[in-house]
């Protein structure tokens, strides 16, 4: 394969007719940055393997890699800049939300953009693909299903300040009474607090049985660490959708006690996907790599999506492409998913941290089994 090539690489407009360029938008720097190479090596595994099947269209797909953790109007110019350019042909990446608000605008019309982070939902931009989480699928059943199996009805909610946290927190609101509880605080702190003192002392003074973390990367490993510290984590479990394995090892196995996440894969899953994912992983990569968890493998998830989108349209044209989506399938490590909406439909699990690892504790039901 064609080595990835970064923004700043001076052959990075070069332009080959024989090869399919893809912005590759991830996070090298910020609070994200924790998971940024699990993110690169995942996406370079699947177009790895995409372009040992044939490629896309007969071409070559190599990966031009964006730091998606810059501020969000910084990125969105860039990758624009790509598109504009016929520098690359599609979009994809795990970024925050307001990274993806910030490009979709820009470029969705003109190439494919598949986004790869668990969001807020609602996302209807023509020419957006979402390959994971939403709350109703991942927030709403884990929520129900703690408050069933540990009497959890008073949540505070953490997070930071943007607009996954909030939405998803209003959401929150609703999950909780539909499951006899309430949201009884929260919290909304810059990206890249460092200090929490302030927010664990009004989780003391409040009634909370249960934390539901909205945090990102390296602020929700400082969170655990301030948590368990104040002993709060003798008190109240912690529920987050976006913790992987890799924040684990950063928190340290004395701050992860009673802390529960909630996510489409994990490292841990034994099933036959996950197996062989790990197989070509550590193959390809070696033991020492970062650990594949959700986030950074969300991009392999990308890749193989924007791959198969580009496929099955037999074209690169935004229309086409979004006229045949539902007709898309793909298999990788989450198994055989399709598209609903423009939104991959997959199983959604709930793990408990168990030191530095997860231990999967069922697969949660889908959002219209609960009603």
């Amino acid at each position: 394969m064609l080595r990835p090539l970064r923004l700043h690489d001076p052959v990075w407009v070069t332009a080959d007719d024989s090869v399919l360029n893809v912005a590759l938008v991830y996070p090298m720097q910020g609070p994200a940055g924790i998971f940024g190479p699990t993110c690169e090596a995942c996406a370079r595994l699947a177009a790895e393997e995409v372009n040992k099947a044939g490629g896309v269209l007969g071409k070559e797909l190599r990966l031009v890699e964006v730091d998606g953790g810059r501020d969000p109007q910084v990125v969105a110019r860039d990758v624009e800049a790509l598109v504009a350019t016929g520098a690359v042909h599609g979009v994809t990446g795990w970024h925050i939300s307001s990274v993806r608000e910030a490009v979709a605008p820009r470029v969705a019309h003109r190439v494919p953009y598949v986004y790869t982070a668990l969001y807020e939902g609602g996302e209807r931009t023509e020419g957006v693909f979402m390959t994971s989480e939403t709350p109703d699928w991942q927030l709403l059943p884990a929520m129900r299903l703690l408050a069933e199996t540990r009497g959890v009805r008073r949540w505070f909610v953490v997070g930071n300040n943007y607009v996954w946290p909030r939405r998803t927190a209003r959401a929150a609101h609703r999950y909780a009474r539909a499951s006899r509880g309430r949201v009884c605080g929260e919290a909304y702190l810059p990206l890249g607090t460092e200090d929490f003192r302030a927010v664990l002392r009004r989780i003391e003074h409040t009634d909370a049985d249960g934390v539901l973390m909205l945090l990102v990367g390296s602020d929700a490993v400082r969170f655990n660490r301030a948590f368990a510290a104040s002993e709060l984590d003798h008190r109240c479990l912690r529920l987050s959708t976006l913790m992987d394995e890799n924040m684990l090892m950063a928190s340290g196995p004395e701050a992860t006690g009673d802390l529960f996440s909630t996510a489409g894969f994990f490292a841990s899953l034994a099933n036959q996907h996950t197996l062989d994912f790990h197989g070509q992983y550590s193959a390809r990569f070696g033991i020492e790599a970062p650990a594949p968890g959700s986030l950074g493998e969300s991009c392999y998830e990308g890749v193989l999506l924007l791959a198969a989108l580009v496929e099955q349209a037999r074209t690169l044209d935004v229309s086409a492409i979004g006229a045949a989506a539902e007709t898309v399938s793909y298999e990788g490590p989450r198994g055989l998913l399709r598209l609903h909406d423009r939104h991959v439909r997959q199983r959604i699990y709930l793990a408990e941290a168990d030191g530095l690892d997860f231990n999967v504790l069922a697969q949660l039901r889908a959002p219209h089994e609960l009603l």
